[in-house]
């Protein structure tokens, strides 16, 4: 019993639940964040109470206003101008929706990876790389990782109810797996694969955040804009890091008459487009602040180290060198992932 333990948590790769978890938690720290700083909606709105240091309204005592007179409008989003929060506490959190955000994580990844498993099991046997796997090895029957899947999926539907009396989750539950576990058909039609991959670690903070803040996205859609723009610099993060990953598939890939960028642009292009992913990651990153402002100083330098990171990472690859890819993927994405993570919850906590 403890071998096929330790067979389905390789199966799913477990470990690299580090890619993805510690956004959620991240998202979900900023909501909880969001949550403490609001007072009546009547008075402040959304952001909290805002205390003016500069401009027409500012005055020796602190100003209260209301929303329309202290957002700008970006992108048809309402975002505070220059303000200090005032709060009663740091985060206000229920150990409910903490519970609900650990378990749909583990339960919707261990589904997905089983599933793209089962789904690629033949192709897997003819790629040397990764004949090796559990289901071409024999170490585990597809029936028993069908199994898994299903009650990991089961699991995920059930974990969303934690959230009530917040609807969302239950309701977009299905849809959102869905999507999920499409990402395995992807490359055998489209070399955007990697974006798939992205956008499905993406969903991640995006739905951490409507987990916790459900009725307020679904009365003011824009307050969602904060977990759009971080989950959109996983999704370029993400799509890079697996462009780098896919280059050592090249040779079989292309052979298989498989999708990827590697396939289409070369290794050598493929590289640079994953540079080019990891540049819009820092933009993204590097903007946060201006969209979520409880974010300040210590973020930007968290940014700027992990662009440093990337820089070490895309050192440690060549297109006649491969071998120091798995370096790459899995040692430097999780310091980053990781390291977002303290640095967030340190900026927040200050």
């Amino acid at each position: 019993m403890l071998q096929t333990i330790r067979h389905f948590l390789s199966l799913i790769r477990f470990s690299h639940t580090l890619f993805a978890l510690p956004f959620a938690l991240l998202a979900a720290l900023m909501a909880w964040r969001m949550q403490a700083l609001e007072l009546p909606a009547e008075t402040i709105g959304p952001y909290g109470r805002m205390t003016y240091s500069s401009g027409a309204l500012a005055e020796e005592a602190s100003v209260d206003v209301m929303v329309h007179d202290s957002y700008l409008n970006v992108l048809g989003a309402k975002i505070p101008t220059s303000f200090d929060f005032v709060g009663p506490e740091k985060f206000r959190v229920r150990w409910q929706e903490l519970i609900g955000i650990l378990l749909c994580m583990v339960f919707a990844r261990s589904a997905a990876m089983a599933f793209n498993r089962l789904v690629d099991r033949k192709l897997d046997a003819l790629n040397p790389r990764t004949a090796g796997r559990h289901i071409p090895a024999g170490l585990l029957s597809a029936g028993q990782v069908t199994f898994f899947a299903v009650a990991c999926s089961a699991g995920f539907v059930a974990s969303t109810l934690l959230f009530l009396p917040n609807r969302l989750p239950l309701y977009l539950a299905v849809p959102l797996l869905a999507f999920l576990c499409g990402y395995s058909y992807a490359k055998r039609f489209t070399s955007l694969a990697h974006f798939w991959l992205g956008v499905a670690l993406a969903m991640s903070p995006i739905a951490a955040w409507i987990a916790i803040r459900g009725e307020t996205v679904a009365r003011h859609p824009a307050d969602l804009l904060p977990a759009i723009v971080l989950g959109a610099a996983v999704a370029a993060w993400v799509a890079g890091f697996d462009i780098i990953y896919a280059c050592q598939d090249f040779a079989y890939d292309r052979e298989a008459k498989l999708h990827s960028i590697p396939v289409r642009l070369g290794v050598a292009g493929a590289l640079r487009l994953a540079a080019g992913c990891h540049f819009v990651t820092i933009a993204l990153l590097a903007i946060l602040p201006l969209i979520y402002p409880p974010f300040g100083g210590l973020w930007w330098a968290g940014v700027a180290a992990v662009a440093a990171l990337l820089v070490y990472e895309h050192a440690l690859v060549r297109p006649d060198d491969l071998a120091r890819v798995n370096t790459a993927f899995f040692n430097v994405n999780a310091i980053i992932s990781l390291g977002l993570l303290v640095v967030g919850t340190v900026d927040l906590l200050l």
